[in-house]
């Protein structure tokens, strides 16, 4: 029942791991960051431009499994810097207006080539 969802509407892995991987009915999708799908660069930018960046590779990986935001069950996301919590609510929020996932936010020293913020998620239908 496992299956292995891949799109290029999102960046390709840049590791060895998954864009998602589809079990039953669940959808867990890697931590995504700001790279643009097409040229395979970061998406340089302050912590909107990014969290825009992000949410938009994660939601083409959700879409290429058939799924849409709204199964959206759960994220996980991690800030550089708490101090963006604020402007980076503004963007998630956007996202997420009518069915809100279970969330944490937490700080990290560091993420994969020193972007601001990394998402990853899990859906349910």
């Amino acid at each position: 029942m496992r299956e292995i969802v891949t799109t290029e509407k999102a960046p390709k892995a840049v590791g060895p791991y998954s864009q998602a991987i589809r079990f039953a009915n669940l959808l867990f999708v890697s931590g995504q960051i700001a790279l643009d799908p097409k040229s395979g660069e970061i998406v340089r930018g302050d912590i909107e431009v990014q969290t825009k960046r992000v949410l938009e590779n994660l939601k083409a990986i959700v879409e290429a499994s058939g799924m849409g935001l709204e199964d959206i069950l759960k994220c996980t996301c991690f800030l550089q810097d708490m101090e963006h919590f604020g402007r980076f609510n503004s963007v998630y929020s956007t996202y997420f207006a009518d069915v809100l996932p279970a969330r944490e936010t937490v700080e990290v020293s560091r993420l994969p080539k020193d972007v601001l913020v990394e998402i990853s998620a899990i859906c349910g239908k």
